[in-house]
């Protein structure tokens, strides 16, 4: 026997072999799984009131149900023969003509643009995945091969046309006729079905909720598809092409989209059935109003996206939850901002005074709003305010109400960023999960990036005595898991400060008066109930932040976009304040917002201080009334102002040098403690009109070094506190019954 004799007769008992162990493997019996598919299970998603939310799948948020083959619409069975396989009948599981376009289509573009899969090989492919590779391909036929072996042409296109995904986590043709048109799928008009069958593509990509142009071009493809097979006539497919991608007033229900989908990845293995969650869809639709008013008056200023979380603070439950201005937006409306991170700016400023209260610190400490460069490891750090403005000596409590930023990144250095990212960990914040190096000073400003349901939770700590829990998705009364952007494993409760520091924290963020150098004396943050508010903004505009909480609820809003494109001059007051006001009354308006922690809860004292050094108050200073926790209470009394003459530390001596005395706090009487005189506006002032901003906000306060001053602007008579900016230039004068006047000159610019 010749070599090449014995190598064709062992190459012919190979491939004898490989042949009958393919049929043997084609011809055994199917898993019961594939023999008989299960109908996919279901979750029903309820508010907290019972009312229906989703019906989804347990495993991956998809809609399930089951239609038998004889109750399907026959348009629907013809427009998906027509779109995906119109040999279905011809063939035995795998389209040989189809699989040679599609070798010579791949071959041409060197990759996979053609996969010639017939319905049993997309039935196979559901039922047992594989990847979109040659190999998968492969083991794709067999499968369909074997299906084919097994059952009967209408039991594989039954299983398919109940199995396929439809988009939106529709699964099968039931599912995706109630989302899509509120309709059975035995009673769905021509454009419906083909609608359905177009669906089979690219369900993401071609979805009437997300794409709806793309959807009707599918669609038409699809009638084309079916006119062109003889499955309708001309004029019916033309008719179809003319109805609407979806019906109006469609029955499934698919309310808050977004805390709905972070709930299923939650609850991806429970049993099906019913869940009633923590939301309220009442107050959940009217916060998704706000979010849309929102972006609506805010378009011209480049801010296209905004968002909101609800939390209640005694129990955690999430009322409201909005990831985007709309779920169904091309592209991005499926981006949960809730959840994502970005930097929240000043947002983050009272978890450092509160841990600056833990260490000794009050709200009368003095701290310098002075030039001050630091060496980090990346080199120079020089802080600036928000206003590019330095105010010498400032107390505590006006730096953290007015959200200077170089007091509280001197704070930061003197208690160090270990201590400071440690507290913020310990509130919740998981997302900052770097080094204390790769933040530095910057976390002060909060350069770190959290999440909107991170933060408002953390604020919700604060109003619960400086205690971190964790937020409920749930009523199960036992429900004490982690937010999902958090994996770190924690315990139930968790101090990140005293209740005294907490308390202090939540009386600064609810302090009008100290609130009013940084941002004027009527701002969106002043709400008709007792709140503790703030603001932050990332730098450039990027993002912006705010939050508020009352003895009940929470609320933290996000505006800005989600490419990360700078916003056209709109800071929190101007862009994440208005929503919170608006929000925060909504929410109001349904659960009663209660009273925050009071300082008597604490034992905190008040104590008469001075204004300029936080000291004891004499006869020869201005004074104010303080809170101390007890043991903090200062007591050394003033000796910065003496004899009529006031004397700052050393460390402000190189400020006062580089800075006219028009600057300084306390300017009156670092000048002339014998005159009384204009404190703000100061001589020289040049203020800009902020971008976006309502009218009714851009407004100056009036302040003098002495009360019952009668005031003029222009030579006009002006009975208010706060005149409303004008572009031009002005003089505003006061004059006290004594005679004595004092005029200041000032410009503004903007429209």
């Amino acid at each position: 026997m010749t070599r090449l004799r014995r190598v064709t007769i062992i190459v012919a008992g190979i491939a004898t072999l490989a042949a009958s162990s393919l049929a043997a493997w084609i011809l055994w019996p199917l898993p019961p799984e594939l023999r008989q598919p299960e109908p996919v299970p279901s979750i029903r998603l309820l508010d907290r009131h019972g009312v229906p939310l989703r019906n989804t799948r347990a495993q991956d948020g998809s809609r399930g149900g089951w239609i038998d083959l004889a109750d399907i619409d026959a348009e629907i069975l013809h427009a998906f023969l027509a779109a995906e396989d119109r040999r279905f009948f011809e063939h035995h599981g795998v389209d040989a003509r189809a699989v040679a376009r599609a070798f010579r289509d791949n071959l041409r573009a060197r990759r996979i643009v053609s996969g010639a899969s017939t319905l049993s090989m997309q039935t196979a492919r559901l039922l047992r995945p594989a990847p979109r590779t040659w190999v998968g391909k492969l083991a794709q036929s067999l499968w369909a091969l074997r299906l084919e072996a097994h059952l009967d042409k209408s039991r594989i296109l039954e299983t398919y046309l109940n199995r396929v995904p439809l988009g939106q986590g529709a699964i099968g043709i039931a599912a995706a006729a109630e989302l899509y048109f509120g309709a059975r799928a035995t009673d769905v008009s021509l454009g419906q079905a083909a609608m359905l069958a177009g669906l089979a593509h690219l369900p993401s990509r071609e979805n009437p909720m997300v794409a709806p142009g793309h959807a009707r071009a599918r669609r038409n493809a699809v009638l084309e598809r079916m006119r062109t097979l003889g499955f309708v006539t001309a004029d019916d497919a033309e008719r179809a092409a003319r109805e609407p991608v979806l019906a109006k007033g469609a029955a499934a229900p698919f309310a808050a989209p977004h805390f709905t989908t972070q709930l299923l990845l939650r609850h991806a293995h429970d049993a099906p059935g019913a869940l009633r969650t923590t939301l309220d869809l009442e107050l959940q639709r009217a916060v998704e109003a706000e979010v849309r008013h929102t972006v609506a008056t805010l378009a011209n200023r480049a801010a296209a996206q905004a968002a909101a979380v609800v939390i209640d603070n005694r129990s955690g439950d999430i009322l409201a939850w909005v990831g985007s201005p709309d779920f169904f937006a091309d592209s991005v409306g499926q981006v949960d901002m809730v959840v994502s991170r970005r930097q929240p700016g000043s947002a983050l400023k009272p978890f450092l005074y509160g841990l600056a209260f833990d260490r000794g610190f009050t709200a009368a400490s003095i701290l310098p709003d002075v030039p001050r460069t630091y060496t980090t490891t990346t080199g120079p750090y020089r802080p600036q305010n928000y206003d590019r403005r330095f105010r010498g000596p400032v107390r505590i409590r006006e730096a953290l109400a007015s959200s200077y930023n170089v007091p509280a990144v001197e704070l930061a250095s003197r208690i160090g960023t270990p201590a400071l990212l440690e507290t913020l960990r310990t509130a919740g914040f998981a997302s900052l999960d770097r080094s204390p190096d790769h933040y530095g000073l910057g976390l002060a400003l909060g350069n770190g990036e959290v999440t909107l349901l991170e933060l408002a939770n953390a604020y919700r700590g604060l109003a619960n005595g400086g205690v971190w829990k964790p937020a409920r998705w749930t009523r199960d009364a036992a429900e004490l898991r982690v937010p999902v952007s958090s994996r770190r494993s924690s315990p139930a409760l968790r101090r990140f400060m005293t209740a005294g520091a907490a308390v202090l924290v939540l009386d600064i963020l609810q302090d009008p008066v100290a609130r009013i150098p940084g941002f004027g004396q009527v701002t969106p943050l002043d709400l008709p109930f007792a709140a503790a508010a703030k603001t932050g903004t990332s730098r450039h505009f990027t993002d912006n932040w705010a939050v508020a909480t009352t003895g009940a609820f929470t609320v933290a809003v996000w505006v800005g976009n989600f490419s990360g494109r700078p916003m056209q001059g709109v800071s929190g007051i101007t862009g994440a304040g208005p929503l919170l006001h608006r929000t925060a009354l909504v929410v109001a308006g349904r659960y009663p917002p209660g009273q925050l922690p009071a300082t008597d809860r604490v034992e905190a004292a008040p104590v008469a201080i001075c204004a300029l050094s936080g000291l004891r108050a004499t006869a020869e200073c201005p004074s104010l009334v303080e809170w101390f926790l007890p043991g903090t209470a200062p007591e050394r009394t003033d000796d910065w102002q003496s004899g009529g003459r006031t004397t700052l530390p050393p460390e402000y001596a190189e400020w006062l040098a580089s800075h006219r005395p028009a600057r300084a706090h306390g300017e009156a009487r670092v000048r002339d403690a014998s005159r009384p005189r204009i404190l703000s506006p100061l001589d020289g002032d040049v203020l800009e009109v902020p971008p976006g901003l309502e009218p009714k906000y851009a407004t100056l306060p009036l302040t003098a070094s002495e009360s019952g001053a009668m005031w003029q602007v222009d030579g006009r008579q002006f009975d208010g506190v706060r005149w409303r900016l004008s572009p031009g230039s002005h003089t505003i004068t006061a004059e006290w019954p004594d005679g004595q006047r004092d005029s200041v000159r000032i410009r503004v610019i903007g429209r």
